[in-house]
């Protein structure tokens, strides 16, 4: 089964009239047998954060083999450069990327909006900004930025409906079961050798 680490949360900053003043994606390593997978890199300059989150896991950045964004806003990407050795992958809906990984198509906060579903004793969704925070899925409201509304709301019906847990892009991870937020379940990494 895989295992998901939480390298990084998410948050966000807003003004009294909503405006966001900062915005910084949650990272997250997946690990399925031999593949390494980073979904999403943060905000430029959190660099240094990342790479210290993955030495504390008994990773280089260049073990890194696999990177997807789960779109290309620059608070998901800005650190992609870390992961020079890394394929960077733009997958299809259903598409596996590795064993128990696969993609889901999510749009309505970018058309071209993805989340990654890791499937084990519970279904992990890492939903980048198609459910942005613990917030959108208490009050059942769609991200506040979206290109299309009705696709934001089916979409994260999609990944209610598929998640034991959600890692979404500006918080941190949550049971929607417990409603309430969690830490990723950790389990023995083959990466490593060490239990985190």
């Amino acid at each position: 089964m895989p295992d998901v680490f939480l390298i990084k949360p998410g948050s966000i900053l807003r003004d009294e009239s909503g405006r966001i003043l900062d915005a910084r994606s949650s990272v997250t390593l997946t690990i399925s047998k031999k593949r390494k997978i980073v979904v999403d890199t943060g905000l430029a300059g959190e660099g240094e954060q990342i790479l210290e989150a993955l030495a504390r896991l008994g990773l280089r950045p260049e073990q890194i083999d696999t990177l997807v964004n789960t779109h290309a806003h620059p608070d998901h990407c800005g650190n992609n450069y870390l992961f020079s050795q890394a394929a960077i992958i733009s997958p299809k809906d259903g598409e596996v990327i590795a064993p128990g990984v696969r993609a889901i198509e999510t749009p309505g906060h970018t058309m071209d909006s993805i989340s990654i579903v890791v499937e084990g004793p519970q279904t992990i969704v890492i939903a980048g900004d198609a459910m942005p925070t613990f917030g959108n899925f208490q009050k059942n409201v769609p991200p506040f930025m979206h290109v299309d509304r009705d696709l934001a709301v089916s979409s994260m019906a999609r990944i209610i409906n598929l998640a034991d847990i959600v890692v979404p892009g500006h918080d941190l991870p949550f049971s929607v079961l417990k409603r309430s937020t969690v830490q990723l379940p950790i389990r023995r990494s083959a990466a490593s050798g060490q239990t985190h």
